[in-house]
């Protein structure tokens, strides 16, 4: 018998917006709650007009990216520059548990539509607010997007080649990982609500959820005062060596390969042949490999390009060696275990299409995430204002030719 998914019954106004705020909805709808996302065609949210388009016809409705990243939320139109689009939306938000907004400080209390009004409408209202760095602080006025939070958080620093210069962390990962991340705090504060009764208001800075991701070089610096910097693929505070990216057979394959201790070594001295580089004093133990690292990933990747990525991995994995193949983003959906898994599927638009997008990430005894691509611009319009909020036909309609529903 299929359980109740765990966030069944929850519902979730969700103002965020571009990919961080989505994210946050995408994963609390594949747990259970029902998600409606506030967007309107008097202002298109930016990443519906990211290409690839289906079908290669641009329009806000048909980006695949934007229907990846947004899979699970609802969408309910709403001109939120309108005093009567105002009150529909605090309307909805007194129905429901959770609102999600990724604006800057101050921008819900410019709309009217601060915590402190959001209680009235709905007393014990887990609001999350999700600004760059924080709702308070010297930097709490700062404009960002994805990139700039690697640089403010330290992250692009510890980013480039040996000797080099900082090169900036190529795409907006921080979006996927504060909207993750951010759903945890959800959770933690309807728990809280459970047992106490108390909504709050959640002030989630994006800059310090990020700032996790460079913890070693942190702890590296707290401890032995060392400041990191660019090191190319060396482990991030020298505990292991070989601990690197080589090449393999073929076109622009690799394989990742990292050793922490000397019996391993040992073991990959072995699957090499023991070759007599290998024997020199100056690699036996992790020390003295991370002191001559330069020539010792130069002797390795001589030994690895004469392999399948794959085939390699695999033995590698058998003597107990971290290694992997570097997959593309077209091995991805063939990759075996992903299939297995179903991390990417191949879902139906409502406007005819099909598309790949994200399977449910969050995996569960019980029951399956129900996964479904990002929403049209208003498609629940009808069963949330007539519905849920019991407007008569009349009055929809009226909404609709003011533009106010829009």
């Amino acid at each position: 018998m299929t359980q109740a998914l765990p966030l069944q019954g929850i519902r979730v106004v969700n103002l965020g917006w571009v990919w961080a705020g989505p994210v946050t909805g995408q994963t609390l709808a594949f747990m259970g709650a029902e998600v409606f996302k506030v967007e309107s065609y008097a202002r298109v949210d930016m990443t519906r007009n990211l290409p690839p388009f289906a079908g290669g016809e641009p329009g806000p409705n048909r980006s695949l990216s934007n229907h990846a990243c947004w899979a699970g939320n609802g969408s309910v139109s709403l001109n939120l520059k309108k005093p009567e689009a105002l009150k529909l939306v605090l309307e909805l938000i007194a129905t429901a548990d959770v609102v999600i907004e990724n604006f800057g400080p101050g921008v819900m209390e410019k709309m009217g539509l601060g915590y402190d009004v959001l209680r009235q409408a709905k007393e014990d209202i887990v609001m999350f607010s999700m600004p760059a760095t924080g709702l308070y602080g010297p930097l709490k006025e700062v404009r960002t997007y994805g990139l700039s939070l690697t640089s403010t958080t330290g992250l692009d620093s510890l980013v480039g080649y040996k000797n080099g210069g900082p090169i900036p962390v190529e795409n907006a990962y921080s979006d996927p990982f504060a909207g993750i991340f951010g759903a945890f705090a959800i959770l933690a504060a309807l728990n809280h609500r459970r047992n106490t009764g108390e909504g709050q208001h959640i002030d989630f800075s994006q800059q310090e959820a990020i700032m996790q991701m460079v913890g070693p070089a942190y702890m590296d610096y707290v401890l032995n005062g060392r400041v990191g910097g660019p090191k190319s693929n060396e482990h991030p505070v020298a505990a292991m060596a070989p601990h690197g990216v080589f090449p393999c057979a073929g076109d622009d394959r690799w394989i990742s390969l990292a050793v922490q201790t000397d019996e391993e070594w040992k073991r990959l001295v072995a699957l090499m042949g023991e070759p007599e580089w290998a024997a020199a004093d100056n690699y036996t133990t992790v020390a003295q490999r991370v002191t001559n690292i330069d020539e010792l990933h130069r002797a390795i990747a001589q030994w690895t390009q004469g392999f399948d990525d794959r085939e390699l991995a695999a033995t590698l994995q058998q003597q107990g060696i971290a290694a992997a193949p570097v997959l593309d983003v077209a091995d991805l959906l063939t990759d075996p275990h992903f299939v297995a898994r179903k991390t990417f599927v191949e879902v139906d638009h409502p406007l005819g299409f099909k598309e790949t997008i994200y399977g449910g990430y969050v995996k569960n005894s019980g029951y399956d995430a129900a996964v479904v691509p990002g929403p049209i611009i208003g498609q629940d319009n009808e069963h949330v204002f007539k519905d849920i909020l019991g407007m008569d036909d009349e009055r929809y309609r009226q909404l609709v030719s003011e533009e106010i529903i829009y």
